[in-house]
């Protein structure tokens, strides 16, 4: 199964191809640059260096949020286009899922976070459960930063955070949790596409034409609109 594999539902953009057991190639970018004008480009140049043709591609994997709106928007419309006019399976897989898979050979639990403003985090929890498979075992969700640290206070082991924006949270994330916090090295906050492709070859394909991204909660625009009409 040859897969395309596109990450740009937040800062950090991805594409990657995988053939069955192998990474073909895997572009990853972690810049404040717009992901509309570059992520065709690059889905283009790393087909063009793998040898990997569009028709020869079984299935596209997309990160389907959460994270930002424009850019999880534009990675879903692409894999949507490409899977519809290639005629090709498509997948969707948890942004946070793919960011947790920094932390799978941990020995403890893993929490992956995007910031979601307002002292708001994008996380779930990831482990491994009682057949040792890595896994979401606290569902993905938008929570304030002080209800999600006195959640996973109550676990009884050690937790691995990763994600870019960690630094805006580390502090008060060791004051809450002290030694029973683990900070990811900076090599393990950058979601991995190839991780992403590896996810989306084991799952069942999504209907294209219903398939939507997990935003976990309104745009600001929207909930502005719904309080206008009293709703």
């Amino acid at each position: 199964m040859k897969v395309l594999a596109i990450d740009t539902s937040n800062l950090v953009m991805g594409i990657s191809v995988l053939d069955e057991g192998k990474v073909l190639g895997e572009y990853i970018t972690n810049l404040k640059k717009n992901h509309s004008i570059r992520v065709m480009p690059a889905i283009e140049e790393v087909l063009k260096e793998t040898g990997v043709k569009p028709a020869d591609l079984d299935r596209i994997v997309v990160a389907k949020g959460p994270g930002s709106y424009t850019g999880v928007r534009i990675g879903v419309t692409i894999a949507k286009t490409l899977a519809w006019t290639l005629k090709k399976d498509l997948v969707g897989v948890s942004s946070l899922e793919v960011l947790a898979q920094s932390g799978k050979y941990f020995d403890g639990s893993v929490v992956p976070l995007f910031d979601a403003r307002r002292t708001q985090l994008f996380t779930g929890l990831y482990g491994q459960d009682e057949s040792g498979e890595f896994q979401n075992l606290w569902e993905d969700r938008i929570i304030l930063l002080s209800d999600w640290l006195e959640k996973v206070k109550t676990l009884d082991k050690r937790i691995l955070f990763v994600g870019n924006d960690l630094p805006l949270h580390q502090d008060t994330i060791k004051e809450v949790l002290g030694d029973q916090a683990v900070i990811g090295t900076v090599s393990d906050h950058n979601p991995r596409p190839s991780e992403l492709g590896r996810i989306g070859m084991l799952r069942d394909p999504d209907d294209i034409h219903s398939f939507t991204p997990s935003y976990l909660q309104l745009a600001e625009a929207e909930v502005n609109w719904l309080k206008s009409q009293g709703k």
